[in-house]
């Protein structure tokens, strides 16, 4: 459901080719019924012409043909149309090869008869006919074709799994590696250092034990951002909206953030759609070119829709760059889809629709963020 649908409005129904779309006055069967009508009306005028006129030959025949024909074509494809979708196809060429075998038949028949030359042609009917059904019977069964497009979903989210699992890790190690392992190496650097001059040289070992001091400060700092970076606080104090809520606030452009959200999501997708959302934002600051931004969340119908907007250049595609690309692997992993829509020239729309349910009621509401 996207943002803009009213939950107590239901949206325009798709009406396939059923019994309702013959029902109703503009529908086929009233078409038929009037080209029948049309059709006798149309036969007995030619028929009482023909009398009037009293030739030998009796041509209104052809007359009668053409408009059967054409009655004939509209009732076998309003037939085939009935059937189920898996076998439309299949019921349609039934019908066209009917139509088709007694136009050659009642041809010959009009014609004086003779040498019956329709056993050429109704053969061929017949042969592709079977080789249709025989192709239907080799193809897999509708839930088998369903369980395989599952299954190939499933392989490529593991997959998107494992990257996304495998760039955490990295980013984990190099945050690490270049920000609390380098503190603390140097924190032991100053301590081995206070210790050997403990005895030599009592005054310098203060300024030392400081600087260790200030080392291990900065360091806790820095832990504290890689945790934040796995699952930031503000994510499990204040739920997904208030989360996003701080992102935009931190931003250095103006943010517009919306919810319709009653209540908390799972843990997971919370955080999923938190850092996906946040990734969205950040292309927004590095690529757009924007002067504003929105993010609206709504939840309805077991669905929450995430929608990032800007007002920017425009241009952005799902595929283009690793940050998209990355947003919706991420999603897929819960069924979720990534639709972006960018014209050049702007603005910009993300689009994220994750099927979810509400964990728990909302404790506190929530405002716009600007």
């Amino acid at each position: 459901m996207t943002a803009g649908q009213h939950p107590s409005r239901p949206g325009p129904r798709l009406r396939g080719p059923g019994r309702g779309a013959w029902s109703r006055g503009s529908g086929w069967g009233v078409w038929l019924v009037r080209q029948a009508a049309l059709s006798v009306v149309v036969a007995v005028a030619v028929t009482l012409a023909w009398a009037q006129l009293r030739p030998q030959y009796f041509w209104p025949r052809w007359v009668w043909f053409g408009l059967g024909v054409n009655l004939a074509v509209q009732y076998g494809v309003r037939w085939a149309l009935r059937k189920p979708r898996g076998r439309r196809g299949f019921a349609l060429q039934l019908a066209l090869s009917a139509v088709y075998v007694a136009i050659d038949v009642v041809s010959w028949a009009l014609s004086g008869g003779g040498f019956f030359w329709p056993v050429f042609s109704t053969p061929v009917v017949a042969v592709a006919l079977l080789a249709h059904a025989w192709w239907l019977q080799r193809r897999p069964p509708a839930r088998e074709r369903e369980l395989a497009e599952r299954v190939a979903a499933l392989r490529r989210t593991r997959s998107g799994v494992l990257d996304v699992q495998a760039a955490e890790l990295k980013r984990i190690e190099r945050d690490l590696h270049d920000g609390a392992q380098a503190r603390m190496v140097s924190l032991a650097m100053n301590l081995g250092l206070a210790e050997q001059l403990l005895t030599s040289k009592p005054e310098a070992v203060a300024p030392l034990l400081a600087e260790a001091r200030a080392t291990t400060l900065t360091a806790l700092e820095e832990l504290r951002t890689v945790m934040e970076g796995i699952q930031p606080p503000v994510l499990a104090d204040r739920g997904l909206v208030g989360a996003v809520e701080a992102v935009a606030l931190d931003l250095a452009l103006p943010v517009r953030v919306e919810a319709e959200v009653p209540g908390r999501l799972e843990a997971p997708v919370e955080s999923a759609v938190y850092f996906a959302s946040a990734e969205c934002l950040a292309n927004v600051i590095k690529h757009s070119g924007a002067t504003r931004a929105w993010v609206h969340l709504a939840h309805r119908a077991g669905t929450l829709t995430v929608v990032v907007g800007d007002d920017g250049s425009g241009g952005a595609q799902l595929g283009a760059g690793t940050g998209l690309t990355g947003v919706a692997r991420r999603l897929e992993v819960f069924d979720g889809i990534l639709t972006v829509d960018s014209p050049p020239g702007g603005p910009t729309r993300v689009t994220m629709e994750v099927p979810c349910a509400l964990s728990s009621p909302k404790t506190s509401p929530s405002s716009g963020t600007a």
